[in-house]
């Protein structure tokens, strides 16, 4: 068992999850200045420096109020694996705990969360331990799949996907072609799909105390808020913040440009889409993403589900937690 996968039973963690638009960000900076907590995002784009307006990322009013991290730290077209994210995480925990501070995990990236709450799988083929023919073999699938996507582009290798791991097809957008590519690599690499690996992790071997808390409400709440949101970024000129990317020579084809709003905005930039048909199909995308959050935290028994308007309820939970694990 690697490194990644070793059992650190201290610090205690709260995590605070659940999916886009739920209202994850004003409960979490009160849980954190109510529990002297830091917080860590838990979000694969708001990572990317110069996208603000489309990741909804804390404002900087928000951020002076408590303390962020793992927000605005690379730039949108460096490679950022599961792997970079637990290693940053795990810095930024020892750095809260420094400060005799509780680390607050909120944010809506699933896989992030299982990545350090639970490990990551030891692949056959994986870095530091493969030999030299693994390591042949593993660059070969890799060539084979970048060429094969600058043929057949990214729909057949999505659609390949779901034939054989239809699980992760479920979760991973057609778009996101980093992680096609790495369902298609396990797949090859391993013999067993990528959802196969992620189900065969023990469950319960939580690698830190922690309780985990899952945000809900009402589901056409949720869409209008999202409504709401696609409306607010309209507004604070999330086209200009596009068109400022590319100027800075950002390729569209970037995974961080083909992301949720930014691939909406190029396609209106291009003329594919009319402003209207772009703004509904960016609100539509966003519902669709929220439910496949949903499905991927329902998953989880460990989380507590509360409806985001049960504050007391959930200051009671974290309490409670508190007193039982805190000597």
């Amino acid at each position: 068992m690697n490194k990644e996968n070793t059992i650190i039973p201290d610090p205690l963690l709260l995590v605070l999850c659940g999916p886009t638009a739920v209202g994850k960000t004003e409960l979490s900076l009160q849980i954190a200045e109510h529990f002297s907590c830091e917080i860590i995002g838990v979000d694969s784009m708001q990572i990317y420096k110069h996208m603000d307006i489309g990741t909804a990322k804390p404002t900087a009013a928000e951020r002076a109020r408590i303390p962020h991290y793992l927000i605005d730290i690379v730039d949108p077209d460096e490679d950022y694996t599961l792997g970079t994210f637990i290693r940053d995480a795990e810095a930024a925990i020892q750095s809260i705990c420094s400060h005799k501070n509780i680390p607050l995990l909120a944010g809506g990236s699933g896989l992030y969360f299982k990545g350090l709450l639970n490990g990551v799988f030891d692949e056959p083929v994986g870095p530091g331990k493969e030999s030299a023919a693994d390591k042949k073999k593993k660059e070969k699938i890799k060539q084979d799949l970048r060429e094969r996507l600058e043929e057949e582009g990214r729909e057949k290798l999505h659609n390949e996907l779901a034939e054989f791991d239809p699980e992760s097809a479920q979760r991973i957008h057609p778009n996101d072609v980093q992680r096609i590519l790495r369902g298609h690599e396990i797949y090859y690499a391993t013999g067993t799909p990528w959802s196969k690996h992620l189900a065969n992790q023990p469950k319960n071997s939580l690698r830190y105390r922690a309780l985990k808390i899952g945000l809900t409400r009402p589901r056409n709440e949720l869409y209008a808020r999202i409504d709401q949101r696609v409306q607010q970024m309209a507004e604070q000129d999330l086209l200009s913040e596009v068109k400022n990317l590319l100027a800075m020579g950002y390729d569209k084809k970037l995974k961080s440009m083909q992301s949720i709003g930014y691939r909406h905005m190029i396609n209106f930039i291009e003329g594919n889409w009319s402003w209207e048909q772009t703004l509904a199909w960016l609100a539509r995308d966003t519902r669709h993403y929220a439910k496949r959050q949903y499905t991927w935290f329902n998953n989880d028994p460990g989380i507590i589900w509360h409806d985001v308007g049960e504050k007391d309820k959930i200051f009671d939970d974290i309490n409670d937690f508190l007193i039982k694990n805190i000597p």
